[in-house]
Parts: structure tokens; C-alpha cells; sequence
């Protein structure tokens, strides 16, 4: 049996524990079905690692390998792949039901895959499969919003953390879109990374929206895009959120939200989770693919650019220890990645 390194969680531990991430030796896998095995050349780290590996009472018998955000290349097909071949290069957010992308060989559905950007290394691509996806998905499927720019003429959204991971692609995404842009963030360097990637004015989220919104000439938002404590937010996104607008949200709630609050407006309230499509197989599962094959065109073209930020070499235990660090002390700005396990 072939073995691959991988790097994997055994115990739920605080990260600066030494074992909470463990150099693994697992058996590699082969691709059947619909699966790529693709060799892992880059992946990034998103706070849903940190979420899954955070502290708790459970011991796995075999290592969990953590990790959706990869770019490799294609070393195998299943008899039933029909978009890609040996040797195609490919990014991917894969799915949290299947094991995760920190091993030095990966399977996934070729549904969710698309074909890595050609004017990207392996590592800026990693930056983007999940927070582009994530983006994607919420900006013009749950919130509804035209991609023809045309369309969308006066109309404003509210994005919340907009220098974090998912608010550096959503920023462009939503200029690309034709709409004014508002995002928050509340230090000098994540304001100036804001505007840098498409928020028209920043304002502040430690402080009421409303005031702030006024201050710049806008009485309220069509559309918000809540990326950070979706209940610490919520009276202020009520409150500024326009009649019959849509706010979306990606960040579970640690206290009750009241519902009400958007009565009167008529406004919607939704929740996007990228992994919803892969997690039940759903019809349209394909669409994540084609997103990212979308994505990858728009950055060849120069209209959207990766939000790489950080990069660490190799990928092992200790890196990815000190990237998950880096990770839960709140202040990251865009993209975290590591590159190349050693061989």
C-alpha cells in the first residue's frame, strides 16, 4: 500500500499545544467515479479549520485531515470523469463531509473543481476557491443581484469585514457588479485594503451603521453581506437595511437574532454556506465548478485579482500550527497559503 504525508488531528487541542496538529503518514487514495486524485501543490487555511479543530472531549481513531482550500495538478481520473484529464491544473474548495486537502494527495468530485487561473502560481490560486465561492454565492445567488452591471445602477450594499478573507473577493466581485460599495473595518491598514479592492467608503463596525451611512449621503442599503458576528451586527444591519432589502449572512449566531427587527422593512434575511451543494449532492452541484472556471477567467483578465496576503513553506504540522495561530487572533487581512510538502 502507497503512503502519503498528510498532516492530521487526533486530539481536539488549543493550538499552541504541540500535538494539536500532527505530521501523519496516511495511505494514498486512488480516484474511481467521479473523483480527480490531484497532487497537492498549495493550499490556504479559512476559519472553518479553526472551527472544526477547536478544543473538544473527542479523540479520532484515525487522523481527521483538515483543509479546503487547495491547487494542484491531476495524477488520476475515475471511469466516469468527463471535464478534466492527467495533468490538468485545478483548484478546489472540496467538500467538509470527505477528508480535507492538507495531505500531499487529494480526492475530490470533479463537480466542485475548476481549472486553476493559467496567470496564477499554485499559491495565489489556493487563496481563492472558498471565499470566492463563498462570495459568488451570496452576492449573486442568495442575494439575488444581476451580474450585469447595468442592472444594478444606484444600488448599494454593505459588507461587513471587508478586508477579511471572504470580504477581499466579495469587494470585487460586487464592484464588478455595478454596485456602490460599503464595506467596514475598523484599523487604518484594513481600511486602506478595503478600498484597494473595491469598497467605494469604509465605514466603521464597532459603531451604529445608520450615523456613519448618513455621513457619506446614503440613508440606508439595498443589500448587506454580514462576514463577521452576525448577532453583534444585527440591530445595526436592521436598522440600515432599506424596505424590501436582503441581508445575507455567513457567520452562525451565538445568541438568538430577533427576526422581527426586519418585519416592518419586508426584508429578507439569508444564509449562504459554500459547503451546502456538496454536503447533499444537491442537482446543481456542478455550479461550484462553474464558478470557479468563471472566477479563473475573470482573473486572467485582469477584472479581479488573488487576495493572497501571507505565504508559508512547507506544508507540515508546524506551519500549519503557526497558520492557524495566525488565523485566531482575529486580525487577518486577506489570504493566508503554504506551499510544497517536502519531499
Amino acid at each position: 500500500m502507497s503512503m502519503m504525508k498528510a498532516v492530521g488531528v487526533t486530539r481536539y487541542l488549543p493550538i499552541d499545544q504541540p500535538d494539536s496538529l500532527l505530521d501523519v503518514e496516511i495511505p494514498k487514495p486512488s480516484a474511481s467515479g467521479r473523483d480527480l486524485l490531484v497532487q497537492v501543490q498549495a493550499i490556504s487555511v479559512n476559519p472553518v479549520d479553526t472551527k472544526i479543530r477547536a478544543p473538544k472531549d473527542q479523540v479520532e481513531e484515525n487522523p481527521r485531515i483538515l483543509g479546503w482550500d487547495v491547487a494542484g495538478t491531476v495524477v488520476e481520473v475515475g471511469e466516469h470523469v468527463t471535464d478534466f484529464q492527467i495533468g490538468d491544473e485545478v483548484f478546489y474548495a472540496g467538500s467538509v463531509t470527505r477528508a480535507g486537502g492538507n495531505s500531499e494527495y487529494h480526492l475530490v468530485d470533479e463537480r466542485i473543481v475548476g481549472h486553476k487561473p493559467k496567470s496564477l502560481d499554485f499559491s495565489a490560486a489556493a487563496a481563492l476557491p472558498l471565499t470566492s465561492l463563498t462570495a459568488w454565492e451570496a452576492i449573486h445567488e442568495r442575494l439575488g443581484i444581476s451580474e450585469d452591471a447595468s442592472a444594478n445602477s444606484g444600488q448599494t450594499i454593505l459588507i461587513i469585514n471587508a478586508a477579511g478573507g471572504v470580504g477581499s473577493i466579495a469587494t470585487q466581485i460586487a464592484q464588478q457588479a455595478g454596485l456602490t460599495v460599503i464595506g467596514t473595518a475598523s484599523r487604518s491598514e484594513t481600511t486602506d485594503w478595503a478600498r484597494a479592492h473595491g469598497a467605494d467608503h469604509v465605514i466603521n463596525h464597532h459603531d451604529e451603521f445608520v450615523p456613519q451611512l448618513q455621513k457619506i449621503g446614503i440613508s440606508d442599503v439595498n443589500y448587506i453581506l454580514c462576514l463577521n458576528h452576525t448577532d453583534q451586527h444585527w440591530q445595526h444591519m436592521a436598522d440600515a437595511i432599506a424596505p424590501q432589502g436582503k441581508i445575507c449572512s455567513i457567520v452562525e449566531t451565538e445568541e438568538p437574532i430577533d427576526l422581527e427587527a426586519l418585519k416592518n422593512k419586508s426584508a429578507t434575511f439569508v444564509w449562504e454556506f459554500m459547503f451546502t451543494r456538496s454536503m447533499y449532492e444537491t442537482d446543481d452541484m456542478n455550479e461550484q465548478g462553474v464558478i470557479l472556471n468563471r472566477i479563473a477567467t475573470q482573473i486572467d483578465e485582469g477584472k479581479l485579482r488573488t487576495t493572497e496576503t501571507k505565504r508559508l513553506r512547507p506544508i507540515n504540522a508546524a506551519q500549519l500550527q503557526e497558520a492557524h495561530r495566525l488565523l485566531e487572533a482575529g486580525d487577518m487581512i486577506g489570504k493566508l497559503v503554504l506551499e510544497g510538502f517536502e519531499s
